[in-house]
């Protein structure tokens, strides 16, 4: 189903799996769960550790699982968009996402990913703070992209990558 490797043997260039193939975040455990689209992150080496930090809106229903847990994941599924269709345009609190895009939850001790897909990274979250308006020093993106919600910034360490076999 999954090997695990280590995150420098990941071979593809991150900033197109981000930004072009997008990523489900998932949080949460057995007892209750919820994954999002996401496309915007970072991964490299933070406080000496393999790391990611991602961008969550505070009124996402995931990030009241992130807030809750220790861990997240972030897993990729190449050019399936139909997954991110329905988990980054529907709720978690009103529909069964996970039925309505055909996945399957694998429950490992720390947090949920799916069996549908072909890389899984499972973090331990570092830091989580929600970005401050006077931190721009650059205002262009935040007359862009935001009116009054802006993201919490989520830095997790890097305790696991698995590629599907």
């Amino acid at each position: 189903m999954f090997k695990e490797i280590k995150a420098t043997e990941i071979k593809e260039n991150i900033i197109d799996m981000i930004s072009r193939e997008w990523m489900l975040i998932a949080a949460g455990d057995k007892s209750g769960y919820n994954m999002m689209t996401a496309s915007w992150g970072f991964m490299g080496e933070m406080w000496g550790n393999h790391s990611v930090s991602v961008m969550v809106r505070p009124q996402r229903y995931t990030m009241e699982f992130i807030n809750k847990n220790d861990y997240f994941t972030l897993s990729f599924y190449g050019d399936n968009r139909a997954i991110h269709k329905i988990c980054g345009s529907l709720s978690g609190r009103d529909v069964n996402k996970t039925e309505m895009a055909g996945l399957t939850p694998i429950f490992c001790e720390k947090a949920p990913f799916f069996c549908e897909a072909r890389l899984v990274l499972i973090c331990k979250k570092q830091y989580a703070a929600r970005l401050e308006e006077g931190g721009f020093t650059d205002k262009t993106p935040l007359k862009k992209w935001y009116k009054d919600d802006l993201h919490y910034n989520i830095i997790g360490k890097i305790e696991k990558v698995l590629v599907a076999k």
